[in-house]
């Protein structure tokens, strides 16, 4: 009933909403702006703490403390624990400490082999606090850390890793999202769909619904869903600009996306069980592939879509989720022989299916993931070059072979001489983001939705065009923002299953945006490559939501993520601790 009184005064009264928007436009950048400093910088300030979870008592008295639930032990430098003795290989053995606190001991097929109080290490086998591990004929005791510690590490989890409230942010977003409902109802008046107003109130209700749910489990870190919110609602402005019609199914995608995101937080607790799960996603990951070249329709020159019950879905999305899981790895894993050759073999297929749907962008994307991974996994360069070379040749193919690929590359670098046909996008997209300038022109206001794939390809041009070239690089900001956060993560991540697939995640959303914003000006030639989050498509936003919980299982602040469980343990032959 407000909001109807609200429409008819906005229609009768044009010059209110004119002067609504003319001020406002200038107001949005500045909450955009104000509140993602504050998430950004409580995320980059971020103290994922690195403590000691054990000691290594070597011969001479000294002991090296064990900062990492995965270590390898052995002569050579890359080695967690150096053990400069020609008698020890140069990667002897892993150490490795589980979840519920046991460490465990595993050779690696050294020469001199190993022994745990004189009996030989044939398998992975626990070890004990104070039991003697010799390798090469040193001997090691593995020691607890002494009280005084286990205080320090509590201290520093509680206090100083502690992120900054979360609740100057969530209002300053509620705002930006009801002043931006108040901006289109100004842009279309009376003839505003209904959708508009439900879904972006909506929008704003599951919001808070997200936080006092977490709040009540004790939760406390929110920066990375504070983007994600943000981004998502630039992504309801778009849609309500470009594609009013399906402004509810991305809001049925957004719920369908939070819902794939805490059940990969929970899931991505158990190690043991994101072990056993990956065959099966490799194994729908390949059906997903298969059924999308069986079935899948042809858009703007890719076979990336098909239609199910009147919906449409992008398999190419969801496989995603399954190349993580297949491409992370822990410790032991790493080492075992061959340990690349599942996840290398479902990559050639993913890479074969991508190229004969046309979809040299989503390849790309894949491919740039799958040499993070590689490198992640073994540390050798000169499989990198390998690597490098095969996408080449690759690539050169593809564009032999795919006419509307090789278009678009000819285009590229100069699409003004081609303004009519082949940059036509391009030009129409620089051409609006210019009039929009650093405020906008506001929402609904804009002329590039009218432009084919202005709500996908040319997001970022609509952005710029209609809110304006500070809120349009802030997006990019937020996904550059994860990122660091991934890379920074390594130094103190449980496992390095955790902070592979935080990295391949986050590999995934940087290219995605590389690719599309880059696209959309002529920087890069245009691939037809989704900005996560934002750009409309509902396979897209949920997977987005969903790879944002690989980032949070890397976050081991104090209560920070759904992803790691907090409670009291007690260590083999040790004292009672509180786990991050």
């Amino acid at each position: 009933m407000i909001l109807s009184s609200l429409m008819t005064f906005l229609s009768d009264h044009p010059e209110i909403g004119y002067w609504y928007t003319a001020i406002f436009r200038w107001i949005f950048p500045f909450l955009a702006l104000i509140l993602l400093l504050k998430v950004i910088r409580s995320l980059l300030q971020a103290d994922n703490p690195a403590e000691k979870w054990a000691t290594l008592k070597f011969p001479n008295g000294t002991e090296v403390p064990l900062t990492h639930w995965e270590n390898v032990i052995g002569r050579a430098k890359s080695c967690d624990l150096i053990v400069p003795i020609a008698s020890v290989s140069r990667n002897h053995g892993t150490l490795v400490r589980e979840e519920d606190g046991v460490w465990y001991y595993n050779d690696l097929g050294s020469k001199s082999g190993s022994l745990i109080n004189g009996e030989p290490v044939t398998e992975k086998t626990a070890i004990s606090f104070v039991d003697t591990l010799t390798i090469g004929g040193v001997d090691l005791k593995l020691m607890p850390v002494p009280a005084v510690e286990r205080r320090r590490n509590i201290r520093h989890r509680l206090f100083f890793s502690r992120p900054e409230s979360p609740w100057s942010s969530l209002l300053l977003l509620t705002l930006f999202q009801f002043f931006a409902l108040i901006q289109f109802l100004v842009a279309y008046g009376e003839e505003c769909p209904p959708a508009v107003v439900l879904c972006f109130l909506g929008l704003a209700a599951v919001m808070w619904t997200y936080y006092f749910s977490m709040r009540a489990l004790k939760r406390v870190a929110f920066e990375m869903e504070t983007i994600a919110f943000f981004l998502t609602t630039l992504g309801f402005c778009v849609c309500a600009t470009a594609s009013k019609d399906h402004l509810v199914t991305e809001f049925a995608a957004m719920l369908l996306g939070i819902g794939l995101f805490l059940l990969l937080s929970w899931f991505l607790r158990d190690l043991d069980r994101c072990k056993k799960v990956r065959m099966p996603l490799i194994a729908l990951g390949v059906a997903a592939l298969v059924l999308n070249l069986l079935l899948g329709q042809v858009t703007y020159g890719a076979r990336n879509w098909i239609s199910i019950g009147g919906v449409s879905v992008q398999p190419s999305e969801l496989v995603k989720i399954a190349f993580i899981f297949a491409g992370a790895a822990t410790l032991d894993e790493l080492f075992q022989k061959g340990n690349l050759t599942v996840y290398m073999i479902f990559s050639a297929v993913c890479f074969a299916a991508l190229g004969i749907m046309g979809d040299f962008g989503t390849a790309l994307i894949f491919f740039t993931t799958f040499v993070v991974i590689s490198f992640l996994r073994s540390g050798d360069f000169s499989k990198l070059v390998f690597f490098l070379g095969g996408a080449l040749a690759g690539g050169l193919m593809l564009l032999r072979f795919k006419p509307y690929i090789a278009g678009r590359f000819a285009a590229w670098g100069h699409v003004w001489e081609y303004a009519s046909t082949s940059g036509y996008q391009q030009t129409r997209t620089m051409s609006a983001a210019a009039s929009g300038g650093l405020v906008g022109m506001g929402g609904g206001d804009g002329w590039l939705h009218r432009i084919a794939a202005s709500e996908t390809d040319l997001v970022f041009g609509v952005l710029t065009e209609e809110w304006g070239l500070v809120i349009a690089v802030l997006a990019v900001l937020c996904i550059v923002t994860l990122g660091v956060f991934a890379v920074k993560s390594i130094s103190s991540g449980r496992s390095a299953f955790y902070t592979i697939s935080a990295c391949a995640g986050t590999t995934i959303l940087v290219m995605q945006t590389i690719l599309n914003v880059f696209g959309s000006v002529d920087l890069l030639p245009l691939t037809g490559v989704t900005f996560p989050f934002v750009s409309v498509g509902g396979t897209s936003l949920m997977v987005s939501w969903g790879i944002l919980a690989f980032l949070k299982a890397a976050d081991t602040r104090q209560n920070a993520s759904l992803a790691v469980s907090v409670k009291q343990k007690k260590e083999k032959g040790g004292a009672d601790y509180e786990e991050a």
